[in-house]
């Protein structure tokens, strides 16, 4: 590979890393004689095997493999359908043949672009690139797997509780296993709990050892109900119909109930009911995106809410988190507000979760991520609904990929 296609790939080393989807490119590079089997199995083996470290290394690798290497992995790019950093290399390596003053050595100082001559992608991605390589700006998940994902679905409910059986949860609870696997999360599913067995459920799981991980995730798929709180609203059925709060749910982690998670981000989405309202919303100039109509046949993950002994939580579902950090609590709705699901193709929210994940969980951090599923799904259906979080992370995450 000559200086100025080593320089095309060094220039953009950081995006690529960040952006490409590897483990699509193995047949590719194999098919255009890029790299050897061998050589494309000692790639996957690179560092502790993650995406990011395979992206890493097969850059590398990439300079050591002739004049016309890089023109080779462009098409490889193309085949899979990376159209965006194929054009972006294919762009650079056309200016770098035609002016090779223009690729600059590493070692020179760069030129100082007014802010107008950039475009907001460029400096996004540096941005992203730079709070991810630092520990103070980021969470670190370098380990593989990066931690457990627990998923409660609860389905279908005793007779004596009143509770409808939420038909589509199992929807939304198969997209979540292999979101979190895609995500290195070990995924274990408990389902249809009772309210007791919920909460032996969670603090089974905090009383793991953690040590060697560096995130934990908890999913609850059930009804909910409006719940008196002081940190945290709402709270969720088990299946005989006893409530069990967020709020307690979240204590059940907290320093001193799970100490070898002190420190790292801990994450609690809840598809539930935040109540009984349903949210006509208010006219605007455009209901529907293009091309998308209201959703069929959605029902509420909500139960009514009664003042009295059976809806009121009880002493220890309101203690405070000694120390409310590292933390953060996806509702699927706002609180006091019915949360819709689709008897077949499953809850908004999970739904919605589950399709930003996929297309930005590689570039964006988890913040960012939940404001793209609370837009698209404050467009969805008749009645409104927004999803909402409460954030006590110190940091930014950006989940491995």
């Amino acid at each position: 590979m000559n200086e100025a296609d080593r320089q095309v790939l060094r220039r953009y080393r950081l995006r690529l890393v960040s952006e490409l989807q590897v483990a699509s490119l193995w047949d590719a590079l194999l098919n255009r004689e890029l790299f050897t089997p061998d050589m494309i199995e000692e790639i996957q083996r690179a560092g502790s095997g993650s995406r990011r470290d395979q992206a890493r290394q097969l850059i590398t690798d990439l300079e050591t493999r002739g004049s016309q290497a890089l023109s080779l992995f462009i098409s490889c790019l193309e085949d899979t359908g990376q159209n965006t950093l194929a054009s972006l290399l294919r762009t650079s390596s056309q200016a770098a043949r035609q002016h090779p003053e223009a690729i600059r050595p590493l070692d020179l100082k760069p030129v100082v672009l007014r802010p107008e001559g950039l475009k907001p992608e460029s400096l996004g991605v540096g941005a992203q690139d730079r709070a991810k390589g630092n520990a103070n700006l980021a969470y670190v998940l370098s380990a593989d797997p990066c931690g457990r994902c627990l998923i409660v679905n609860n389905v279908h409910f005793r007779r004596e509780s009143g509770l409808r059986t939420r038909a589509g949860s199992s929807v939304d609870c198969e997209r979540l296993q292999r979101r979190f696997r895609l995500l290195h999360f070990v995924v274990e599913v408990e389902c249809d709990l009772t309210a007791k067995q919920m909460v032996q459920a969670l603090v089974e799981l905090a009383r793991r050892d953690h040590s060697a991980l560096d995130c934990c995730v908890v999913v609850i798929l059930s009804h909910g109900c409006q719940a008196s709180h002081l940190q945290f609203p709402g709270a969720v059925y088990g299946t005989d119909g006893c409530p069990v709060s967020v709020e307690r749910i979240v204590n059940i982690f907290n320093g001193t109930g799970c100490p070898s998670l002190r420190g790292k981000p801990k994450l609690f989405f809840i598809q539930a009911c935040g109540g009984e309202q349903k949210d006509h919303g208010f006219e605007v100039a455009s209901t529907f995106p293009e091309g998308q109509t209201p959703d069929s046949d959605p029902e509420p993950d909500a139960t009514p809410f009664q003042e009295g002994p059976g809806t009121v939580d009880q002493p220890d579902a309101v203690s405070s988190l000694p120390t409310p950090s590292d933390i953060l609590v996806s509702y699927s709705t706002f609180p006091g507000f019915v949360s819709w699901r689709d008897t077949k193709s499953g809850s908004w929210y999970i739904e919605t979760l589950d399709s930003v994940f996929e297309q930005w969980a590689h570039c964006e951090d988890l913040q960012t991520l939940l404001l793209r599923v609370a837009n698209a799904v404050s467009v969805k259906g008749i009645y409104k609904q927004i999803p909402g979080c409460f954030n006590f992370l110190r940091k930014k995450l950006f989940f491995k990929t």
